[in-house]
């Protein structure tokens, strides 16, 4: 099919463009591409061949210079790229910049400044609170829901999707042992994630408030927290997750800007608890996503996490990271949290799917509780959009292998 005659309800048609980074089959030339169906278009390229004044944001070998260039430029580029594909005078021109995926290779498309992953997902932090602390009063900590609580991530080990993953090692302890062993983590987990991409950064010193979310906040994309829970359990206390966590988290190929999500904004669930004013939504615009993730193991999807669920929104996490005075930078990351819905099929993790190895899910392949060399996990997600279209992000795969 010619790249410009996208089928109808494609979740990647002229109503979502999402932006990536790819190279060509053969070449180590990097160039910022926009997906269109089962095409990508060398933005760069077309934006030359059309003279347009973009040329110095999308002939870039990354992201990071778009994402520099603020919320106006974002916008202008948005409808110049959206009039390239739809307005037919352009099609003989930008024909020969549109290249099949099949045969691309995608690259992660900004640089990663920083790392920060939430707990945004009441269900998520309940079902972990009565895995773990199954005597207490309450499943959450006294502290959930006065705050978005996270902890910062290693940038360096933020990878593209296709990327393997190394089955890390580190220690571990079993509440039985005498003392902890060195070896591979034995319970490989996964956390199905989004993240959103800092585009504009702020001074030092100067907070960012919730009204200012979209002014600094380009765009999101799906993300996988790969987790080694026996090295995180033995680790954790009292400084928090440190490489039960670092040594890879996958990120889609594909950014998708927030103006191509506009008809999925909905309002956050009900607040149970007074915020403080740096916190409190109430007048604010929705903050909420309905987005609809699908996580499937080996090809079998074993779980359909709503994102809409989440507790604590994108922009409360964006102003709680700063209120302290802390910076962003491009290209800062920062994730949501496993999103867990309240049904059993709804939980974005393997912890909670087999209730921490208690419940063994059963595949075509054979039983899992956590992961085994050679699974492979793919994250896949939509948004509903414009007249009843939906919007797709771009998928998150990433297999597990074993350390030579």
């Amino acid at each position: 099919m010619p790249p410009f005659d996208v089928s109808e309800g494609d979740p990647f048609g002229p109503h979502n463009l999402p932006y990536g980074v790819f190279s060509r089959s053969g070449s180590t030339e990097r160039t910022v591409g926009i997906r269109l169906g089962d095409h990508v278009l060398d933005a760069g390229a077309a934006a030359a061949a059309l003279g347009s004044p973009y040329v110095s944001l999308l002939a870039r070998p990354s992201l990071d210079a778009l994402l520099s260039a603020g919320r106006t430029a974002w916008s202008d580029v948005r409808r110049a790229l959206t009039a390239w594909v739809t307005v037919p005078a352009h099609r003989e021109t930008l024909v020969p910049f549109f290249h099949p995926l099949s045969e691309v290779v995608l690259h992660l498309p900004f640089e990663v400044a920083d790392y920060v992953d939430f707990y945004a997902s009441e269900h998520h932090a309940r079902n972990v609170g009565k895995i773990f602390r199954p005597d207490a009063a309450d499943s959450l900590t006294p502290n959930w829901k006065h705050l978005p609580i996270g902890y910062h991530g290693r940038a360096g080990t933020v990878v593209v999707s296709g990327t393997d993953v190394v089955r890390p090692s580190g220690q571990r302890k079993a509440p039985g042992d005498a003392a902890p062993v060195f070896g591979p983590s034995v319970r490989l987990d996964i956390e199905a994630e989004v993240g959103f991409v800092v585009g504009v950064p702020s001074a030092p010193g100067a907070p960012v408030p919730l009204s200012a979310f979209r002014d600094h906040v380009f765009g999101l994309c799906l993300l996988n927290d790969w987790s080694a829970r026996d090295i995180q359990a033995w680790e954790y206390v009292p400084l928090g997750p440190f490489l039960g966590k670092s040594f890879a988290t996958s990120v889609s190929a594909w950014i998708t800007p927030l103006d191509a999500l506009e008809d999925a904004r909905v309002a956050p669930p009900a607040r149970t608890h007074p915020l403080l004013p740096y916190l409190d939504d109430a007048e604010e615009e929705p903050g909420g996503y309905d987005l609809r993730l699908s996580v499937a193991l080996n090809g079998h999807t074993v779980s359909e996490p709503p994102f809409r669920t989440m507790y604590w929104t994108a922009g409360q996490q964006l102003a709680h990271l700063t209120v302290n005075g802390a910076s962003l930078r491009t290209g800062d990351l920062f994730a949501s949290g496993t999103v867990s819905g309240p049904g059993e099929g709804e939980r974005g993790s393997l912890l909670e799917l087999t209730w921490n190895g208690r419940d063994p899910l059963g595949l075509p392949g054979g039983e899992r509780t956590f992961l085994e060399d050679g699974d492979e996990v793919t994250l896949t997600a939509w948004a509903p959009g414009p007249d009843g279209t939906r919007v797709g992000l771009g998928e998150v795969r990433g297999r597990i292998v074993p350390r030579a």
